[in-house]
């Protein structure tokens, strides 16, 4: 059992993730989207999105951030274990709240507008239901085994592991011995990962990069409107 979820999963769930971008692009390309609901309802939509958008960033920054910096990178530019830890609990953990909390509003918002509802798939909202689990599991692993001094050290155990499935040689040894709750989150992420091409996650592959490298729209102002005097009745023929 070892081997199979910290050896085998990885790469099915990422031969998942590829071969599911490969597929949609290919015979779903106009499906290649969120189904956005806001010709529905946008009041709600427009504090709930950038919520939860910002919170799943810093939520994905910090785990870049722990699984792939090296310990030794850190305590080069000064930032010892102690400090490490205090900001992955403080930022990861607001980071996490602030993710719930937008799914929790882009969730309420299906529930109480008719249209938006009836635009809700079973997909959408297993999606819902395995993303919450995800992030809820992260936080409870984090704060289950966290203080304000030190915490669980995943960066020794976990983050080693995961930057050993790029070198296609898995230290599958170092995930018997991490708490189960690290197990599960880890667990979740994978299975989340395979299921992004075949959601409205599949989205966040089709940010438009190219904005940043179009030029410029330049917009040129007519000057102000004049209206022209309109004579008082007929215009004389040949005038």
């Amino acid at each position: 059992m070892n081997t199979l979820l910290w050896g085998a999963l990885p790469y099915v769930a990422f031969a998942l993730l590829v071969s599911g971008l490969v597929w949609r692009h290919r015979y779903d390309r106009f499906g290649w989207t969120t189904r956005s609901s806001q010709i529905y309802e946008s009041r709600l939509l427009s504090l709930a999105s950038p919520v939860f958008h910002y919170g799943i960033l810093f939520v994905l920054a910090g785990h870049l951030l722990g699984l792939f910096v090296p310990a030794s990178w850190t305590n080069a530019i000064g930032v010892d274990e102690h400090a490490y830890n205090l900001l992955s609990l403080v930022g990861g953990t607001l980071a996490g709240l602030l993710a719930i909390a937008g799914v929790a509003l882009l969730v309420y918002r299906r529930r109480t507008n008719a249209p938006v509802l009836l635009a809700t798939t079973r997909n959408d909202k297993a999606m819902y239901v395995l993303l919450v689990g995800e992030i809820a599991m992260g936080l409870y692993a984090k704060l289950s085994h966290a203080d304000l001094g030190t915490g669980y050290d995943y960066r020794t155990t976990l983050a080693v592991w995961a930057r050993s499935l790029f070198r296609l040689d898995p230290r599958t040894d170092l995930m018997a011995g991490i708490p189960v709750e690290f197990k599960i989150h880890a667990v979740l992420g994978m299975v989340l990962i395979a299921a992004v091409p075949y959601t409205r996650l599949v989205h966040m592959f089709s940010a438009p990069l190219q904005y940043f490298f179009r030029p410029y729209l330049v917009y040129r102002s007519r000057g102000p409107l004049t209206e022209r005097e309109q004579p008082r009745g007929w215009d004389r023929i040949g005038a």
